[in-house]
């Protein structure tokens, strides 16, 4: 897709547009034929409003005002026939995620856009706002659009698309009519070999109490309280999920717990002892035996310009096995991811590679590698198949419910429902920063959940 958007140059072969073979050598080219595309992490400037970043590129002359007002009656016509109104005076960094991808296919279909490309979606997105992206893009392809999709998720695949081909390891392996073809088919010729769907998981053996949190309060950077008095157990030998709509306090619940965000109110115990000498310190808890897969890989779990060794030790450098003091041991290092990668299945096996040219999932494998690995006795798992192909996400199950097996305690944050149901042993339900129910996965369904996600109480519910 990068090649169709201009921004790299194919080395071989052809690109035909409506018969016609063309040659894009700069995203500007792609779009004069026509051609859109929205990015899995958008290219969206957070300071500037919506009318601003859909000129941007497209002013209409040194006059902004002009062109201003062209794009601002054109917004309105878009959001009137496609359903993408959103307002043009709003600041783009405090739009929901869900808002800030209406506004990149704006962008596209105010540039003229016939085709348009989207990666992966629905990564960062909640199933409501997944829902409302799907109804807008039935919408443009009854107008005659023509949508290129690209997802691991095979329930989209299924309910959204027309055809589907499946890329594996650079070669189109498989075209198929979307109503002729299933869920099994499409993920055996995703990963080359039969995928078990279903997770084998038995029944959890709960020890004593790991990790509790009484009556906590986390505010985020602007003081808004964002978890409010939540309590909750964790026990060796369980996973307990915690579902939600995004935006409902989990992401500062798990920074709470992994140190990363001082509390405003409430306590945090592991084992019994209160963690007061090492809150907002992440390098104190990994000390007493916490992990933290972070929601976000790129922003909080990995420096992607860094070598896949060095991000393999990030956390842990200061250990001996690394060098002492000043002095790393380079061999070490090395070797040590090498390990890691083995161990985890890590493609490449190349600890020398830059952590950015490794695919979503091979780059969670890192994470989880180099959290896993230190035989954490809690550990906190943030979103852990976000933007992950199909292969992966059975590998990183099967991992997480490995450490459960081998007594280990462990909170799931996932935006993704089957994900909860298919881990967790239980499940709590945050609304508005509230713990709103707690239910087991056997004694429950996605509407309950839902409604419990919706802030309706227990007695409702």
């Amino acid at each position: 897709m990068s090649i169709l958007y201009g921004f790299y140059e194919a080395d071989s072969g052809e690109i035909r547009i409506n018969g016609e073979p063309v040659r894009i050598r700069s995203s500007r080219e792609a779009i004069s034929h026509g051609i859109g595309m929205v990015h899995q992490h958008f290219m969206l400037v957070p300071p500037l409003s919506v009318l601003e970043n859909v000129m941007l590129g497209a002013e209409g002359g040194p006059l902004l005002a002009e062109g201003a007002g062209l794009i601002r009656k054109r917004l309105a016509e878009l959001g009137r026939e496609y359903g993408l109104e959103v307002n043009p005076n709003a600041i783009v960094g405090e739009l929901s995620v869900g808002l800030q991808q209406r506004v990149e296919i704006l962008k596209a279909l105010v540039r003229g856009a016939d085709i348009l490309v989207l990666d992966e979606p629905t990564a960062v997105l909640t199933p409501a706002e997944a829902d409302q992206l799907f109804e807008m893009l039935r919408v443009l392809k009854g107008e005659r659009k023509t949508i290129i999709f690209i997802t691991h998720k095979l329930r989209e695949i299924m309910s959204l698309t027309d055809r589907v081909s499946v890329m594996r390891r650079g070669e189109m392996v498989a075209t198929f009519d979307t109503d002729k073809t299933s869920p099994p088919e499409l993920a055996d010729a995703m990963v080359g070999r039969k995928v078990i769907l279903k997770i084998d998981k038995g029944p959890a053996h709960p020890g004593r109490i790991a990790l509790e949190a009484r009556n906590l309060v986390v505010r985020d950077d602007r003081g808004v309280v964002r978890v409010d008095g939540v309590s909750f157990i964790l026990r060796e030998g369980e996973i307990l999920g915690v579902a939600g709509v995004a935006g409902n306090g989990q992401s500062e619940l798990l920074e709470a717990l992994a140190g990363m965000r001082p509390p405003s109110a409430g306590e945090i115990l592991v084992d019994g002892e209160l963690l007061t000498h090492v809150q907002s310190n992440p390098r104190a808890e990994r000390l007493i035996g916490i992990g933290h897969v972070p929601e976000d890989r790129h922003r909080v779990g990995l420096i992607m310009p860094f070598e896949a060794c060095e991000s393999a030790m990030l956390g842990f450098h200061q250990e001996r096995v690394y060098g002492r003091g000043m002095l790393f041991d380079r061999r070490a290092i090395i070797a040590d991811a090498q390990s890691k990668m083995k161990a985890f299945d890590v493609r490449p096996p190349s600890p020398l590679l830059k952590t950015a040219n490794f695919s979503g999932g091979n780059q969670q494998k890192i994470v989880l590698a180099r959290e896993i690995e230190r035989n954490p006795k809690i550990l906190l798992v943030g979103q852990p198949t976000r933007g992950v192909d199909i292969g992966a996400i059975e590998f990183i199950h099967k991992r997480i419910v490995a450490q459960r097996d081998a007594g280990k305690a462990l909170l799931l944050v996932s935006v993704e429902l089957d994900e909860i149901f298919a881990l967790s042993d239980r499940i709590i339900v945050l609304c508005a920063g509230r713990i709103t129910g707690e239910r087991r996965p056997e004694d429950t369904n996605a509407q309950d959940l839902g409604l419990l996600m919706a802030g309706v109480s227990e007695r409702a519910a």
